[in-house]
């Protein structure tokens, strides 16, 4: 959202997961993470489960380099209780720092709600004008896959999974991509929360499509799942499997996020999903085919 704002030379810090545009990855990182970089998908569920009962964060904030970059503006997020510094700290944190910064605190669960966020920042950091342009030119990409989606009589059942060990059905904007790029979220619903989801619910649901967006997984790590899915009871009786219509997409670059690439998710999911009536725009990954 700032480096699209074209905020790039005022941005100071970020947090340890920020990775794109790629200049950001040198800047100082404000926050650290609990979660060891070799846990498995199951280790990592079971950590953030023990925490949530803690009302810990998984994430820190580094009080030293927040300090030694003195910002006038933090910008957050409350949407995720698994990947974010704890708001409480942040506020702490924010009082503590010389000159008491002000903190925006974002929690968009659909892609309206990103274009508003993105006014909200826009507004802190001064530059209005430049946000309206920028999210038109957002909300353009986004109509005219809606446009091309109205020709489409034939909609099918299509299942976002978030995770694999154990499955999570996607909610917040992802069934709203989906019903954008002409399917029918078979379980997920739109400005929910993700949530587990029985196995056997899938299989019930029976999806057409099955689309795999790993939170904070890339399609290689995401990959080194597969055999977790294939091993659950049902998955070749699957139609999305018998129709070879499974796909695996980069959930950390691209749906995990909420934020202007949401966008470009949008354009990859309808080229997966009706690929002759969306071409995929120059510069984006087609969907891995599994």
């Amino acid at each position: 959202m700032i480096c699209g704002l074209g905020l790039r030379d005022q941005l100071v810090g970020v947090t340890h997961e920020c990775d794109y545009p790629a200049d950001v990855v040198d800047l100082p990182k404000v926050t650290k993470t609990l979660i060891p970089h070799d846990a498995t998908s199951g280790e990592i569920d079971a950590l953030v489960r023990e925490r949530l009962k803690t009302e810990k964060a998984l994430y820190s904030l580094d009080m030293a380099a927040l300090e030694s970059l003195r910002p006038d503006l933090i910008v957050t997020q409350a949407l995720c209780d698994v990947c974010a510094v704890a708001e409480s700290e942040v506020q702490a944190a924010a009082c503590s720092l010389p000159g008491s910064p002000q903190v925006i605190n974002l929690e968009p669960s659909g892609l309206a709600d990103v274009f508003e966020c993105l006014r909200q920042v826009a507004a802190a950091a001064r530059c209005s004008e430049d946000a309206e342009r920028y999210i038109g030119e957002l909300q353009r990409r986004v109509d005219a896959v809606a446009t091309r989606t109205q020709s489409i009589e034939n909609r099918p059942r299509v299942m976002l999974l978030e995770w694999i060990d154990p499955p999570f059905s996607a909610g917040h904007w992802s069934p709203e991509l989906v019903a954008l790029a002409g399917g029918r979220e078979a379980i997920g619903v739109a400005g929910e929360r993700s949530v587990t989801t029985l196995w056997d619910d899938i299989v019930d649901a029976d999806p057409e499509v099955l689309v795999i967006a790993c939170c904070g997984f890339d399609v290689p790590r995401t990959r080194q799942d597969i055999p977790i899915l294939q091993s659950y009871a049902g998955w070749e009786s699957l139609t999305c499997v018998k129709a070879d219509r499974v796909y695996i997409v980069d959930g950390s670059a691209y749906f995990s996020r909420p934020g202007p690439r949401l966008v470009d998710s949008l354009e990859i999911l309808a080229n997966a999903l009706h690929g002759s009536l969306h071409p995929l725009p120059d510069g984006l990954p087609k969907a891995f085919q599994l």
